[in-house]
């Protein structure tokens, strides 16, 4: 189990350290979370959100200033025992272009004792990578396969994985992803995935995190997050809803608008609780309608005002 305790970080004007709020960047901000074990948990977040710093102190690349996280009750910064248990997937693959991939098996094998070289085989032979050719070689798309069966092959308890999936074609994404949950269901390993695509942890995970300039908004069970919001429309003969009759009513509104007299909005809470209050306005229609994590998550951010100061010219 994964377990983060109000960690923040600040990076420092000239790199990372300890810093005065007001003299840089707080990058996390009173983080905490647990990740059980066989789980597979999504980070989602904005650019710049925190997802990949978060990541890099849950592998012990970056010392927790304040508060802490622990691997299987150990903390992991510093120390070895807990590190084996961790294979990190980075964004970056430039570190692995001057090894084939026998020698970058090889080289893993060095310093993980769990690594498994018949797991290597056996991913090798299904993705069919040269064995003997140098990375710097490779596309982009065929690094990420590469690194993906290293960290396998590593037979770690927890996979870490920040946007793995960049550069695959569609059907090579859906086999590569595949292949990861077969494995880790046959050890019942935990996987943490860093995305972009929303959809794509939708698919993948059981559990997501949403972050936002180093906050963390919600996490939760992917079922239990999509349940607690909903699209409401209803339309009134005697003129549109208003939003503070929404909110007299209890309703915690994230959007709000209006057409004639129908009105629309976005709002927090299950469909029983909003069902019950928004049937007391008596409408001739009164809809209540799901919300995709995608959806959620443009909401969520929008109510927060990011893109807000973007301005398009056309």
């Amino acid at each position: 189990m994964i377990e983060i305790n109000n960690v923040s970080m600040v990076f420092a004007k000239k790199g990372l350290g300890k810093a005065d709020i007001n003299d840089g960047f707080k990058a996390l901000d009173n983080i905490t979370l647990t990740i059980p074990d066989g789980c597979i948990y999504g980070f989602l977040g904005s650019n710049g959100a925190g997802k990949s710093t978060l990541l890099r102190m849950l592998c012990g690349v970056y010392r927790t200033e304040q508060g802490s996280v622990k691997i299987d009750g150990e903390e992991v910064f510093d120390n070895p025992i807990a590190k084996s248990k961790i294979f990190f997937v980075n964004d970056e693959t430039v570190q692995y272009t001057k090894f084939t991939l026998d020698g970058l098996a090889k080289f893993y094998a060095s310093y993980y004792d769990s690594f498994s070289f018949e797991i290597y085989e056996r991913l090798l032979n299904q993705l069919q990578l040269p064995r003997n050719k140098r990375m710097s070689e490779f596309s982009k798309g065929m690094k990420r396969q590469a690194v993906v069966i290293i960290g396998l092959s590593c037979n770690t308890r927890y996979l870490l994985l920040d946007e793995a999936f960049d550069g695959l074609d569609p059907a090579m994404r859906r086999f590569i992803k595949q292949i990861i949950i077969n494995e880790l269901i046959d050890r019942q390993a935990t996987m943490i995935v860093s995305s972009h695509n929303i959809v794509e942890i939708n698919e993948l995970c059981d559990r997501a995190m949403l972050i936002h300039q180093g906050q963390m908004i919600f996490a939760d069970e992917i079922d239990n997050i999509k349940s607690g919001f909903g699209k409401i429309q209803l339309a009134r003969s005697s003129g549109a809803v208003t939003p503070d009759e929404l909110k007299n009513a209890g309703l915690d509104v994230m959007q709000y608008s209006v057409m004639g007299s129908v009105a629309q909005a976005v709002v927090r809470g299950s469909e029983e609780e909003i069902t019950a209050k928004i049937n007391a306005f008596n409408c001739e229609i009164s809809e209540f309608i799901p919300l995709t994590l995608e959806e959620i998550f443009i909401y969520e951010l929008e109510a927060r005002g990011y893109g807000s100061n973007i301005s398009y010219n056309i």
